[in-house]
């Protein structure tokens, strides 16, 4: 009995058993099979419904690296750790310059040194002094009945995939 397909389409009417991806094919699908059947024997979620740990009375404990400030100490902090670098840079770039040229008197190096300092004094007391300015004053102008809703909302937010719950 031959098969009434063309000659390209032959190799595929053999029967799947005489097939040599045959073996591959169904070891493929054992692997398969098992892997399935053990996700599915495993939870995939956990939610912690245990109440929260109170706040205990042993103190805080300084963690390493930078020690705990406020805020504008840690931005003084980070401003003057910036304005070190650029006046070490400038002024090494400075020193490698009259040092080349033979021209280093202490006169020369006093401005050399002197100048990136104050003009990173002079830059950080401006910015300063612009963050300190007159807040923006705010005007609003009703027309209607005006509604001021105090209300305090309380949350907790607690998994991996978050969802917050508000409760009033």
């Amino acid at each position: 009995m031959t098969s009434p397909l063309p000659e390209r389409y032959q190799r595929y009417a053999t029967p799947a058993e005489e097939r040599p991806e045959a073996s591959a094919d169904a070891r493929a699908r054992q692997i398969i099979d098992a892997v399935d059947e053990a996700l599915a024997e495993r939870h995939t979620s956990y939610r912690d419904t245990s109440p929260l740990p109170a706040v205990g009375t042993a103190p805080p404990v300084a963690q390493p690296g930078r020690p705990p400030m406020s805020r504008r100490a840690t931005d003084a902090s980070a401003l003057m750790l910036t304005g070190s670098v650029l006046t070490a840079t400038v002024g090494g770039a400075a020193t490698a310059v009259l040092w080349a040229s033979g021209h280093a008197d202490p006169a020369v190096c006093a401005i050399v040194f002197g100048a990136p300092a104050v003009l990173v004094l002079a830059l950080g007391r401006f910015v300063r002094r612009m963050g300190e300015a007159a807040p923006e004053e705010h005007h609003h102008h009703y027309t209607g009945p005006v509604h001021q809703d105090h209300t305090e909302v309380h949350s907790t937010t607690r998994g991996v995939w978050a969802r917050t719950d508000h409760r009033n």
